[in-house]
């Protein structure tokens, strides 16, 4: 992925009032963690997102309830899910409609919390199509493209959380460690576009 896609999709985030934390996949947990109110669900990273989440070091924290029941989701402020997908010129993230439960995890929720590396950013909607065209065609997949908060002005004034979360959080996983490079987290006012939250 090139920078231009990165700092345009940080750069969405921002406009869209989205936080964002980005470092290793080897301090997930940890971005995670700091990112996630209490009570907090979610699936398992590998099992929403992208296969190769499973197998690498990204993981999240002991504290999220990664086998919830409806009650606890229904309790909980927090929802944790992986996406496989980013679009740089929205700012949105793929969400997969699976068996793990990554749909109501990310929307039944006050805030969402959502895992991406960054190798699954693509510039804009033709690429996502691309990516989405073969998923569809071979297996039976619902995706949706979300894009910041839930909001909706249909009943009056602006209304935050009406149709899913109220705030959005995006854990960016850096492609360093196939860089080389062993930096560590980058907090939000690191990048010279300022601050993300």
């Amino acid at each position: 992925m090139s920078f231009i896609d990165t700092s345009t999709f940080t750069g969405r985030l921002d406009d869209l009032g989205v936080a964002l934390s980005e470092g290793p996949a080897r301090e997930c947990a940890a971005m995670v963690d700091a990112a996630a109110g209490d009570p907090a669900v979610g699936v398992p990273l590998g099992r929403s997102g992208p296969d190769a989440l499973a197998d690498g070091p990204a993981s999240l924290p002991d504290r999220i309830d990664t086998d919830p029941t409806t009650a606890d989701l229904r309790a909980a402020h927090t929802g944790v899910t992986a996406s496989p997908l980013g679009v740089a010129a929205y700012g949105s993230v793929a969400l997969e409609s699976d068996a793990a439960g990554t749909e109501p995890v990310s929307l039944f929720v006050d805030r969402h919390v959502v895992v991406l590396r960054e190798a699954d950013l693509v510039p804009d909607m033709p690429d996502a199509f691309d990516w989405l065209g073969p998923r569809t065609r071979d297996e039976s997949v619902d995706v949706v493209f979300a894009t910041g908060p839930s909001a909706t002005a249909d009943m009056g004034g602006l209304v935050h959380g009406a149709h899913g979360p109220k705030e959005v959080h995006v854990v960016l996983l850096r492609d360093d460690d196939v860089n080389g490079s062993e930096g560590g987290a980058r907090s939000p006012d690191a990048d010279a576009g300022g601050s993300h939250e």
